[in-house]
């Protein structure tokens, strides 16, 4: 029997989902665990597989809609199954569209013109509105800084394909300067782009954060140069296997040996008690081009740095990607936010609830210290502690720095 099918929840912050790409078209079968499309959800693009058999009936909405879970998408049943009573279901009682004609098969088609062949001619740019493209002519555009309304697409519907992308980026308008291009004394409007559902969830869990969140924060200077040694000695060992290790793998492992040693800062406030946890699930913030998602290394206290690094780099391939399973991205217990790479020394980091703590960590940086009584070159770098008041003290926050810092400055105890 037939029946509509609703957005599914894939994730459990999912308030709204983006229909990116339908994998099936209308007419075409459908088994157990088949795709059916790709959502976008706040957390990464997610593939939606069926838990039943049947045909699509009836797709319901377009590509890019903006749809909240168990809204309407299509209608599922047997093949040649009259909808029209649960069209008319949908218009709240009103005229139900007539069935469309069933398509003749390829048999009985007559021959088709040679123009036919022909690429298909494009439509319009959108001129306002969400522009239909894939989620990779989305990630491209992201990258070029354009805007797809402004774009010609050839596909389905007008749908923006890559080719079509291509084309308006080698095109002179592309190429033309933008703001210094303007006249002098015209102002020019700012490009605006609507929120993403990751940029929404983004804005409404850090706003909250902040708001209910007591935080307070503590900062150490520690000696990088063992760090960078030991980094050193392990890439030359791992160099014959096509792997490396970062600074940041080092420092995901002390954290979580710095975890072990002090655990009253592995908690979280859950409103009427504190949970202490049992295991330590280090969580890394990752950027990627709609924000920053935070996959969670999983028992990083038992792991190797090798292993670590060798996660990480997954964790962090699959958040571009936007390949992310739910269960990859919540459950950590403590969360590390690195920006050295960009050069910045120091930092305050927001605190990503129910977590208690994040540190957040700089560059390191060539500085003179003072050793033996003589000024000499070092390696320095700067951590600094975000923690939830209602869990963390300020002592439990000073004496897990003081375990990070030992931990760090001597790596070899990250063999214990």
């Amino acid at each position: 029997m037939a029946k509509i099918i609703g957005l599914p929840k894939l994730s459990p912050t999912m308030e709204e989902g983006t229909l990116a790409r339908w994998a099936k078209k209308e007419g075409d079968a459908i088994a157990i665990d088949d795709l059916i499309a790709e959502i976008e959800t706040d957390k990464a693009t997610m593939e939606w597989r069926a838990f039943d058999p049947g045909v699509l009936l009836k797709i319901l909405v377009e590509e890019g809609a903006v749809l909240s879970p168990d809204a309407p998408v299509a209608i599922i049943g047997a093949a040649g199954e009259d909808v029209s009573a649960l069209l008319g279901e949908l218009a709240g009682g009103g005229p139900v569209p007539a069935p469309a004609p069933p398509k003749a098969s390829a048999a009985a088609a007559p021959a088709a013109p040679a123009a036919a062949s022909a690429a298909p001619a494009p439509v319009a740019p959108a001129t306002g509105g969400r522009a239909l493209a894939s989620p990779l002519v989305r990630k491209l555009a992201r990258e070029h800084d354009v805007d797809l309304t402004e774009v010609a697409g050839t596909g389905p519907k007008g749908r923006v394909i890559k080719r079509d992308l291509d084309a308006w980026l080698a095109s002179p308008r592309a190429a033309a300067p933008a703001a210094s291009a303007a006249p002098s004394g015209v102002r020019l409007p700012p490009r605006v782009e609507k929120l993403s559902s990751m940029r929404r969830t983004i804005a409404r869990r850090l706003t909250e954060s902040k708001q209910t969140v007591p935080h307070f924060y503590l900062t150490i200077d520690l000696d990088a140069a063992p760090l960078l040694a030991a980094r050193a000695q392990l890439n030359a060992e791992l160099e014959r296997d096509g792997e490396k290790v970062s600074v940041n793998d080092l420092v995901i492992k002390a954290c979580a040996l710095a975890l072990r040693r002090v655990p009253a800062a592995n908690a979280s406030f859950m409103g009427d008690a504190i949970h202490y946890h049992q295991v330590v699930d280090v969580s890394v913030a990752v950027a990627v081009p709609d924000g920053l998602v935070t996959p969670v290394v999983r028992d990083a206290d038992r792991l190797g740095v090798r292993a670590i690094a060798a996660q990480v780099r997954e964790l962090a391939k699959r958040a571009r990607d936007k390949r992310l399973a739910p269960e990859e991205m919540t459950g950590g217990t403590f969360s590390i936010s690195n920006l050295g790479m960009y050069g910045v020394e120091e930092f305050a980091a927001v605190i990503n609830p129910p977590e208690g703590c994040l540190l957040a960590v700089g560059a390191v940086r060539d500085t003179p210290v003072v050793s033996g009584g003589q000024v000499v070159a070092g390696k320095r770098m700067k951590a600094t502690l975000s923690c939830d008041h209602r869990v963390v003290d300020g002592a439990v926050g000073a004496e897990w720095l003081a375990a990070f810092k030992k931990v760090a400055e001597a790596p070899v105890l990250m063999l214990l």
